[in-house]
């Protein structure tokens, strides 16, 4: 069976020394966890710039660290812009790219998302790409519209030859935030016309749909069959309650091998 994702990102909500007081506690709960030991879980974890190279050597071995953005070149004069090269240099291995927040507070359209997704691609960071609908709609048709968005991301990687490991996470808008993620029976619809359109493209081979938008401990069990992990936000501010989505993640996989699924 292949191992769940379990992706966390901090946003801006801690100070550098939370953040590595978090990854001290999230390292500990990783190392003694059999989730982990045993291959059933997968971490990433996405803290703010200033923590990143810190958070590489706290996790060490237990989770890949991943950057929160990306400038769309990879060197030059772009003040304040930090470049997916030096990204991958300092040990990151994915990188979050078009998040709703970024679009919406900085203006990031979708050219800007397919150049970011292509430079992620060409430094060998795998793009976290966020993709998701403004308002909840018919799941068929809103599970076309993110297929339009990936495909829109990654034309510029594919019109240059590149293929690699992409991470889609599906984070419908307007449950960015809510006190409850969308419905189980949405989401498993929406993520599995997800996957089967990863599945046939080869030369993104290998890459996976997780869930975002309000994920929460509890979650994974009920949309474990047509998901790949789950993209989780303030819900896993607590070391504590990643620990209950690691635990979730072996309880569900011993509940889809009894029944002979994923």
């Amino acid at each position: 069976m292949a191992p769940y994702l379990v992706g966390v990102s901090l946003k801006m909500y801690f100070s550098h020394a939370r953040t590595l007081a978090w990854c001290s506690a999230v390292a500990e709960v990783a190392r003694a966890h059999p989730a982990v030991r045993d291959g059933a879980a997968e971490l990433f974890v996405i803290p703010s710039y200033l923590s990143v190279t810190a958070a590489v050597d706290l996790l060490r071995g237990v989770a890949a660290v991943g950057a929160q953005d990306l400038a769309m070149e990879d060197e030059g004069a772009f003040t304040g812009e930090v470049s997916g090269a030096e990204i991958a240099e300092v040990g990151c291995r994915v990188v979050e790219v078009g998040h709703a927040e970024r679009r919406r507070l900085f203006g990031e359209t979708d050219a800007v998302v397919r150049a970011k997704t292509d430079a992620a691609l060409r430094n060998g960071l795998a793009p976290v790409l966020c993709v998701g609908e403004a308002e909840r709609g018919d799941p068929e048709s809103v599970a076309q519209e993110c297929v339009r968005q990936v495909d829109d991301a990654l034309s510029s990687a594919r019109a240059a030859g590149r293929n690699g490991h992409v991470i889609v996470a599906y984070e419908p808008l307007w449950a960015i935030g809510a006190d409850s993620p969308a419905e189980p029976d949405y989401i498993r619809s929406v993520c599995a016309h997800l996957r089967r359109h990863l599945d046939s493209s080869p030369d993104f081979a290998g890459s996976r749909v997780i869930y975002g938008g309000s994920a929460r401990p509890g979650l994974l069990g009920e949309i474990a069959d047509d998901v790949d992990g789950l993209f989780l936000g303030r819900f896993a501010h607590r070391a504590e309650s990643l620990e209950e989505v690691l635990d979730e993640v072996l309880s569900t996989r011993a509940a889809l091998q009894a029944a002979g699924g994923r």
